[in-house]
């Protein structure tokens, strides 16, 4: 069964390449733009693993991460950050994101924590 990866970020060039670099992974993807598509997507379509983007206009990355486990407590998140962000990584992390990345992130080290964290522990 296909891996469903959602991503989440207001920039729509990190959307699309993300989108392309998972989707030739062999992964399933959504897109969303803000916390409201997010959440609507991740009731719908249960996605394996969450890429979240801290700073979304509106709702920002933290109350998403808080909306997203109510939904689903187990679901699986990995934030991406600008740098200098720490005190909000660290209150994603406290809120059960798996790992973080910081902005500009390495196409690369974000296909392997996809492929390590994306597929089903059960």
């Amino acid at each position: 069964m296909e891996e469903k990866i959602l991503i989440v970020d207001d920039q729509f060039g990190i959307r699309i390449l993300l989108n392309e670099v998972l989707q030739k992974e062999g992964y399933k993807t959504f897109q969303a733009a803000n916390g409201v598509q997010a959440l609507d997507i991740l009731k719908k379509h249960s996605p394996d693993l969450v890429l979240l983007d801290m700073k979304i206009p509106g709702m920002d990355g933290i109350e998403i991460l808080k909306r997203m486990k109510v939904i689903d407590q187990d679901i699986r998140v990995i934030i991406m950050t600008a740098y200098g962000e720490l005190d909000m990584i660290q209150e994603a992390m406290d809120l059960g994101a798996i790992t973080h990345f910081a902005k500009p992130f390495d196409i690369d080290d974000i296909r392997a924590a996809v492929k390590k964290y994306s597929q089903a522990v059960y």
